[in-house]
C-alpha cells in the first residue's frame, strides 16, 4: 500500500487546499469566516479523509470515499456562492473547478475499484 501522500488524489487535494487559503484570502472580512474559513476546513477534512480511506479495506474505504466525495460536493456550492457574490476571482474559480473535477473523478474511479474488491 502507498503514502497517502504519494496519491495524485492527495496530490491533488493539496493544491485544492493551496487554492482555499488564496481564496480566503481574496475575500471581504465580512465573509472570510462564513466562507472561507468553512471551504478551507472542507478541503482539510478531505484530505483527511484520502488518507483514512487510503489505510482502510472494503467498506470502511468505501464510506471515507462516499464523505470524500460529499466534502467535494460541497466545496463546490461554496465556491460556486462565493464567485457568483464575486469574492472568488474568474481565475481562481477555473482553477478550483478543474481541481474538483480532478478530485471527483479519482475518487468516483476509486469507489469504483473499492466496490469491485473480493471480499476475504
Amino acid at each position: 500500500m502507498a503514502l497517502h501522500t504519494d496519491l495524485p488524489i492527495y496530490r491533488t487535494g493539496v493544491r485544492l487546499l493551496d487554492l482555499a487559503v488564496k481564496v480566503q484570502v481574496q475575500m471581504p472580512r465580512t465573509v472570510k469566516r462564513a466562507l472561507g474559513e468553512k471551504i478551507t476546513q472542507h478541503c482539510v477534512d478531505m484530505l483527511d479523509l484520502m488518507a483514512l480511506a487510503n489505510a482502510t479495506q472494503r467498506q470502511v474505504r468505501t464510506g471515507y470515499i462516499e464523505q470524500l466525495l460529499a466534502k467535494q460536493r460541497a466545496i463546490t456550492v461554496l465556491l460556486r456562492v462565493s464567485h457568483d457574490s464575486r469574492y472568488l476571482s474568474p481565475k481562481l474559480w477555473a482553477d478550483s473547478i478543474e481541481l474538483l473535477g480532478s478530485i471527483g473523478k479519482q475518487a468516483g474511479g476509486w469507489l469504483k475499484n473499492a466496490n469491485r474488491a473480493p471480499a476475504a
